[in-house]
Protein backbone atom coordinates (compact mmCIF):
# COMPACT_ATOMS: atom_id res chain seq x y z
CA UNK A 1 0.00 0.00 0.00
CA UNK A 2 3.02 2.19 0.42
CA UNK A 3 3.73 2.07 -2.92
CA UNK A 4 0.67 4.16 -4.04
CA UNK A 5 -0.02 7.05 -1.59
CA UNK A 6 -2.45 9.54 -3.18
CA UNK A 7 -1.54 13.04 -2.85
CA UNK A 8 -4.36 15.50 -1.15
CA UNK A 9 -4.53 17.52 -3.99
CA UNK A 10 -5.14 14.59 -7.02
CA UNK A 11 -8.81 14.40 -6.69
CA UNK A 12 -9.14 18.13 -6.50
CA UNK A 13 -6.94 18.90 -10.01
CA UNK A 14 -7.80 16.00 -11.56
CA UNK A 15 -11.69 15.58 -10.67
CA UNK A 16 -13.82 12.73 -12.31
CA UNK A 17 -17.61 14.60 -12.47
CA UNK A 18 -16.95 16.90 -15.21
CA UNK A 19 -15.37 14.38 -17.39
CA UNK A 20 -18.68 12.22 -16.51
CA UNK A 21 -20.99 15.14 -17.20
CA UNK A 22 -18.94 15.48 -20.61
CA UNK A 23 -19.83 11.89 -21.61
CA UNK A 24 -22.90 12.40 -20.71
CA UNK A 25 -23.33 15.18 -23.24
CA UNK A 26 -21.66 13.55 -25.85
CA UNK A 27 -24.74 10.88 -26.21
CA UNK A 28 -22.19 8.38 -26.82
CA UNK A 29 -24.19 4.97 -26.46
CA UNK A 30 -20.59 3.53 -25.07
CA UNK A 31 -20.21 4.16 -21.24
CA UNK A 32 -16.87 3.93 -19.81
CA UNK A 33 -15.75 0.82 -18.45
CA UNK A 34 -11.92 0.81 -16.20
CA UNK A 35 -9.78 -2.69 -16.84
CA UNK A 36 -7.28 -3.30 -14.41
CA UNK A 37 -4.85 -5.98 -14.97
CA UNK A 38 -1.75 -7.83 -14.02
CA UNK A 39 -0.15 -10.88 -12.44
CA UNK A 40 -0.98 -12.26 -9.32
CA UNK A 41 0.53 -10.55 -6.21
CA UNK A 42 1.44 -7.45 -8.36
CA UNK A 43 -0.98 -5.30 -6.01
CA UNK A 44 -3.95 -4.91 -8.15
CA UNK A 45 -6.32 -4.83 -5.35
CA UNK A 46 -4.47 -2.16 -3.26
CA UNK A 47 -4.47 0.07 -6.66
CA UNK A 48 -7.96 -0.69 -7.91
CA UNK A 49 -9.00 0.70 -4.28
CA UNK A 50 -7.83 3.63 -4.35
CA UNK A 51 -9.07 4.79 -7.56
CA UNK A 52 -12.31 3.26 -6.99
CA UNK A 53 -12.61 5.69 -3.68
CA UNK A 54 -11.43 8.98 -5.46
CA UNK A 55 -13.22 8.20 -8.81
CA UNK A 56 -16.53 6.82 -7.73
CA UNK A 57 -16.37 3.76 -8.36
CA UNK A 58 -17.34 0.12 -7.90
CA UNK A 59 -15.09 -2.59 -8.45
CA UNK A 60 -16.02 -6.07 -9.95
CA UNK A 61 -14.24 -9.04 -9.72
CA UNK A 62 -12.48 -10.58 -12.16
CA UNK A 63 -10.62 -13.44 -10.43
CA UNK A 64 -12.04 -16.58 -10.52
CA UNK A 65 -10.77 -17.51 -6.95
CA UNK A 66 -13.03 -14.89 -5.34
CA UNK A 67 -16.13 -16.44 -6.09
CA UNK A 68 -16.46 -18.67 -3.77
CA UNK A 69 -17.26 -18.15 0.09
CA UNK A 70 -14.80 -19.87 3.03
CA UNK A 71 -12.08 -19.33 1.01
CA UNK A 72 -10.75 -16.04 2.18
CA UNK A 73 -7.07 -16.91 2.84
CA UNK A 74 -5.80 -19.22 0.24
CA UNK A 75 -7.25 -16.78 -2.75
CA UNK A 76 -5.93 -13.80 -0.74
CA UNK A 77 -9.38 -12.43 -0.77
CA UNK A 78 -9.60 -8.50 0.05
CA UNK A 79 -9.61 -8.00 3.43
CA UNK A 80 -13.55 -6.84 4.91
CA UNK A 81 -11.48 -3.61 5.58
CA UNK A 82 -11.02 -3.05 1.99
CA UNK A 83 -14.67 -4.69 1.38
CA UNK A 84 -16.12 -1.68 3.03
CA UNK A 85 -13.51 1.04 1.58
CA UNK A 86 -15.56 0.45 -1.99
CA UNK A 87 -18.35 -1.52 -3.32
CA UNK A 88 -16.80 -4.77 -4.36
CA UNK A 89 -18.98 -7.31 -6.77
CA UNK A 90 -18.62 -11.24 -7.86
CA UNK A 91 -16.85 -11.74 -4.44
CA UNK A 92 -18.32 -14.52 -2.04
CA UNK A 93 -21.21 -15.35 -4.22
CA UNK A 94 -21.58 -19.35 -4.39
CA UNK A 95 -20.11 -21.84 -2.45
CA UNK A 96 -17.48 -23.88 -3.02
CA UNK A 97 -19.14 -26.67 -4.31
CA UNK A 98 -21.33 -24.63 -6.55
CA UNK A 99 -19.17 -24.33 -9.85
CA UNK A 100 -19.14 -20.83 -11.44
CA UNK A 101 -18.27 -21.45 -15.47
CA UNK A 102 -16.68 -18.85 -17.61
CA UNK A 103 -20.55 -18.15 -18.97
CA UNK A 104 -22.06 -17.61 -15.37
CA UNK A 105 -19.46 -14.89 -14.50
CA UNK A 106 -20.00 -13.51 -18.09
CA UNK A 107 -23.26 -12.66 -17.31
CA UNK A 108 -22.86 -11.53 -14.22
CA UNK A 109 -19.95 -9.65 -14.76
CA UNK A 110 -21.60 -7.63 -17.29
CA UNK A 111 -25.38 -7.23 -15.62
CA UNK A 112 -23.33 -5.96 -12.46
CA UNK A 113 -20.94 -3.43 -15.17
CA UNK A 114 -24.85 -2.26 -16.25
CA UNK A 115 -25.96 -2.23 -12.93
CA UNK A 116 -23.51 0.14 -11.84
CA UNK A 117 -23.63 2.59 -14.57
CA UNK A 118 -27.18 2.75 -14.47
CA UNK A 119 -26.10 4.61 -11.03
CA UNK A 120 -23.41 6.81 -12.70
CA UNK A 121 -20.75 5.26 -10.91
CA UNK A 122 -17.59 3.87 -12.69
CA UNK A 123 -17.24 0.48 -12.71
CA UNK A 124 -13.38 -1.26 -12.27
CA UNK A 125 -13.23 -5.26 -14.10
CA UNK A 126 -10.17 -6.32 -11.95
CA UNK A 127 -8.60 -9.04 -12.07
CA UNK A 128 -5.31 -11.40 -13.37
CA UNK A 129 -8.02 -14.27 -14.87
CA UNK A 130 -7.39 -13.98 -17.93
CA UNK A 131 -10.28 -15.81 -20.28
CA UNK A 132 -12.02 -13.98 -18.17
CA UNK A 133 -11.63 -10.55 -18.56
CA UNK A 134 -11.73 -10.81 -21.96
CA UNK A 135 -14.68 -12.57 -22.20
CA UNK A 136 -16.09 -9.46 -20.89
CA UNK A 137 -14.24 -7.02 -22.95
CA UNK A 138 -13.75 -8.58 -26.18
CA UNK A 139 -17.42 -10.11 -25.73
CA UNK A 140 -16.90 -13.42 -25.91
CA UNK A 141 -19.23 -16.72 -27.52
CA UNK A 142 -18.47 -19.79 -26.06
CA UNK A 143 -18.36 -22.30 -28.86
CA UNK A 144 -21.50 -23.50 -30.14
CA UNK A 145 -21.01 -27.61 -29.20
CA UNK A 146 -23.12 -29.09 -26.83
CA UNK A 147 -22.16 -30.91 -24.17
CA UNK A 148 -21.18 -34.48 -24.58
CA UNK A 149 -21.91 -36.50 -21.55
CA UNK A 150 -20.40 -39.76 -22.37
CA UNK A 151 -17.23 -38.23 -23.90
CA UNK A 152 -16.90 -35.92 -20.84
CA UNK A 153 -17.06 -39.36 -18.43
CA UNK A 154 -14.80 -40.73 -20.74
CA UNK A 155 -11.58 -37.63 -20.27
CA UNK A 156 -12.56 -37.47 -16.87
CA UNK A 157 -12.09 -41.02 -15.78
CA UNK A 158 -8.95 -40.97 -18.14
CA UNK A 159 -7.70 -37.80 -15.60
CA UNK A 160 -8.27 -39.68 -12.55
CA UNK A 161 -6.65 -42.62 -14.01
CA UNK A 162 -3.13 -40.91 -15.66
CA UNK A 163 -3.96 -37.67 -14.13
CA UNK A 164 -4.41 -34.03 -15.38
CA UNK A 165 -0.98 -33.32 -16.30
CA UNK A 166 -1.29 -36.55 -18.88
CA UNK A 167 -4.81 -34.95 -19.96
CA UNK A 168 -3.55 -31.50 -20.99
CA UNK A 169 -0.44 -33.03 -22.72
CA UNK A 170 -3.56 -34.47 -24.89
CA UNK A 171 -4.71 -31.14 -25.21
CA UNK A 172 -1.42 -29.79 -26.06
CA UNK A 173 -1.10 -31.76 -28.95
CA UNK A 174 -4.56 -31.25 -30.64
CA UNK A 175 -4.61 -27.52 -29.61
CA UNK A 176 -1.21 -25.83 -28.38
CA UNK A 177 -2.60 -22.25 -28.21
CA UNK A 178 -5.98 -23.58 -25.69
CA UNK A 179 -3.60 -25.97 -23.53
CA UNK A 180 -1.02 -22.31 -23.12
CA UNK A 181 -4.05 -20.52 -22.00
CA UNK A 182 -5.36 -23.64 -19.39
CA UNK A 183 -3.83 -24.78 -16.29
CA UNK A 184 -3.11 -28.22 -16.47
CA UNK A 185 -4.45 -28.79 -12.87
CA UNK A 186 -7.62 -27.17 -14.13
CA UNK A 187 -9.38 -30.79 -15.14
CA UNK A 188 -12.92 -29.17 -15.78
CA UNK A 189 -11.72 -26.31 -18.61
CA UNK A 190 -9.14 -29.28 -20.05
CA UNK A 191 -11.95 -31.54 -20.37
CA UNK A 192 -14.37 -28.75 -22.12
CA UNK A 193 -11.58 -27.81 -24.99
CA UNK A 194 -11.40 -31.46 -25.54
CA UNK A 195 -14.64 -32.18 -25.78
CA UNK A 196 -15.09 -29.25 -27.93
CA UNK A 197 -12.05 -30.34 -30.15
CA UNK A 198 -13.15 -34.07 -30.33
CA UNK A 199 -16.45 -33.52 -30.85
CA UNK A 200 -16.32 -30.74 -33.81
CA UNK A 201 -13.07 -31.82 -35.27
CA UNK A 202 -11.42 -28.39 -34.98
CA UNK A 203 -9.16 -26.60 -32.72
CA UNK A 204 -10.92 -25.30 -29.45
CA UNK A 205 -9.05 -21.95 -29.83
CA UNK A 206 -10.40 -21.06 -33.32
CA UNK A 207 -13.94 -21.34 -31.83
CA UNK A 208 -14.43 -18.31 -29.31
CA UNK A 209 -15.78 -15.72 -31.21
CA UNK A 210 -15.61 -12.14 -30.56
CA UNK A 211 -17.75 -8.93 -30.61
CA UNK A 212 -17.25 -5.39 -29.93
CA UNK A 213 -17.72 -4.31 -26.41
CA UNK A 214 -20.36 -2.20 -25.15
CA UNK A 215 -18.26 -0.48 -23.55
CA UNK A 216 -15.57 2.50 -23.83
CA UNK A 217 -12.51 0.68 -22.22
CA UNK A 218 -9.95 1.91 -20.80
CA UNK A 219 -7.44 -0.92 -19.88
CA UNK A 220 -4.40 -0.32 -17.56
CA UNK A 221 -1.66 -2.84 -16.84
CA UNK A 222 0.42 -3.35 -14.18
CA UNK A 223 3.52 -4.98 -13.91
CA UNK A 224 6.98 -5.52 -11.90
CA UNK A 225 10.27 -6.75 -12.53
CA UNK A 226 9.92 -11.26 -12.56
CA UNK A 227 12.04 -11.21 -9.52
CA UNK A 228 10.57 -8.48 -7.53
CA UNK A 229 7.14 -10.23 -8.55
CA UNK A 230 8.56 -13.94 -7.40
CA UNK A 231 9.94 -12.09 -4.04
CA UNK A 232 6.15 -10.67 -3.31
CA UNK A 233 4.66 -14.13 -4.04
CA UNK A 234 6.89 -16.07 -1.73
CA UNK A 235 5.96 -13.18 1.12
CA UNK A 236 2.47 -13.65 0.57
CA UNK A 237 2.78 -17.26 0.69
CA UNK A 238 4.57 -17.40 4.10
CA UNK A 239 1.51 -14.52 5.16
CA UNK A 240 -0.96 -17.06 4.09
CA UNK A 241 0.47 -20.14 6.03
CA UNK A 242 0.80 -17.84 8.94
CA UNK A 243 -2.70 -16.62 8.86
CA UNK A 244 -3.87 -19.99 9.11
CA UNK A 245 -4.34 -21.45 5.58
CA UNK A 246 -3.87 -25.08 6.62
CA UNK A 247 -6.72 -24.14 9.31
CA UNK A 248 -8.90 -22.97 6.44
CA UNK A 249 -8.35 -26.06 4.56
CA UNK A 250 -9.13 -28.28 7.38
CA UNK A 251 -12.45 -26.80 7.98
CA UNK A 252 -13.57 -26.95 4.28
CA UNK A 253 -12.85 -30.54 4.26
CA UNK A 254 -14.41 -30.77 7.95
CA UNK A 255 -17.92 -29.49 6.46
CA UNK A 256 -18.18 -32.35 3.64
CA UNK A 257 -16.23 -30.23 0.55
CA UNK A 258 -14.80 -33.02 -1.22
CA UNK A 259 -10.76 -32.95 -2.09
CA UNK A 260 -11.87 -33.99 -5.77
CA UNK A 261 -13.74 -30.19 -6.39
CA UNK A 262 -12.31 -28.01 -8.46
CA UNK A 263 -12.12 -25.41 -6.27
CA UNK A 264 -9.86 -27.37 -3.81
CA UNK A 265 -7.58 -28.06 -6.88
CA UNK A 266 -6.66 -24.55 -7.12
CA UNK A 267 -2.96 -23.62 -6.02
CA UNK A 268 -2.44 -23.49 -2.31
CA UNK A 269 -5.53 -25.93 -1.18
CA UNK A 270 -4.44 -28.70 -2.99
CA UNK A 271 -0.82 -28.77 -1.20
CA UNK A 272 -2.76 -28.25 2.06
CA UNK A 273 -4.70 -30.82 1.50
CA UNK A 274 -1.62 -33.35 1.00
CA UNK A 275 -0.29 -31.74 4.25
CA UNK A 276 -3.50 -32.78 6.04
CA UNK A 277 -3.23 -36.01 4.41
CA UNK A 278 0.59 -36.79 5.62
CA UNK A 279 1.54 -36.28 1.99
CA UNK A 280 3.70 -33.74 2.22
CA UNK A 281 5.59 -31.54 4.76
CA UNK A 282 4.51 -27.73 5.36
CA UNK A 283 7.57 -26.64 3.69
CA UNK A 284 7.36 -29.09 1.09
CA UNK A 285 4.14 -27.33 0.34
CA UNK A 286 5.56 -23.64 0.40
CA UNK A 287 7.87 -24.80 -1.99
CA UNK A 288 5.15 -26.74 -4.42
CA UNK A 289 3.24 -23.35 -4.08
CA UNK A 290 5.96 -21.16 -5.58
CA UNK A 291 6.64 -23.87 -8.05
CA UNK A 292 2.74 -23.55 -9.09
CA UNK A 293 2.65 -19.78 -8.72
CA UNK A 294 5.72 -19.00 -10.85
CA UNK A 295 3.57 -21.09 -13.60
CA UNK A 296 0.32 -19.49 -12.98
CA UNK A 297 2.72 -15.94 -13.34
CA UNK A 298 4.18 -17.08 -16.90
CA UNK A 299 1.01 -18.28 -18.31
CA UNK A 300 -1.02 -14.99 -17.06
CA UNK A 301 1.79 -13.19 -19.14
CA UNK A 302 0.13 -14.51 -22.32
CA UNK A 303 -2.90 -13.20 -21.61
CA UNK A 304 -1.54 -9.94 -20.97
CA UNK A 305 1.29 -9.29 -22.62
CA UNK A 306 3.40 -5.91 -22.30
CA UNK A 307 3.42 -5.51 -26.41
CA UNK A 308 -0.59 -5.88 -26.15
CA UNK A 309 -1.19 -1.83 -27.73
CA UNK A 310 -4.53 -2.08 -26.41
CA UNK A 311 -3.31 -1.94 -22.65
CA UNK A 312 -1.52 0.94 -20.82
CA UNK A 313 0.83 -0.15 -18.95
CA UNK A 314 2.22 0.92 -15.38
CA UNK A 315 5.45 -0.28 -13.38
CA UNK A 316 3.69 -0.96 -9.83
CA UNK A 317 6.09 0.04 -6.80
CA UNK A 318 7.62 3.01 -9.15
CA UNK A 319 4.60 4.94 -10.04
CA UNK A 320 2.38 7.01 -8.15
CA UNK A 321 -1.21 6.49 -7.70
CA UNK A 322 -1.37 10.14 -9.13
CA UNK A 323 -0.26 9.15 -12.47
CA UNK A 324 -2.92 6.47 -13.04
CA UNK A 325 -5.50 8.73 -11.30
CA UNK A 326 -4.44 11.34 -14.09
CA UNK A 327 -4.66 9.08 -17.13
CA UNK A 328 -7.85 7.51 -16.46
CA UNK A 329 -9.13 10.99 -16.42
CA UNK A 330 -7.84 12.70 -19.23
CA UNK A 331 -8.62 9.43 -21.57
CA UNK A 332 -12.44 9.91 -19.99
CA UNK A 333 -12.42 13.18 -21.13
CA UNK A 334 -12.22 11.93 -24.52
CA UNK A 335 -14.88 10.35 -24.52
Amino acid sequence: MDDFIFPDTCSAKYPLRPALEAHADSMTSQKPLIVIVGPTAVGKTAIAIQLAERLDGEIVSADSRLFYREMDIGTAKPTQDELTRVPHHLIDVAEPDQIWSLAIFQSAAQASIEEIQSRDKLPFLVGGTGQYVRAVTQGWTPPPVKPDPKLRVLLEKQAEEFGPTWLHERLKVLDPQAADKIDPRNVRRTVRALEVILTSGRPFSEQTSHTTSPHHLIQIGLHRPRKELYQRVDERIDLMFDQGLLEEVKGLLAKGYSPQLPTMSAIGYRECIQVLQGEMTVDEAKQEIRRATRVFVRRQANWFKLSDPELRWFEAGQTSIYEIHKYIVEELAKI
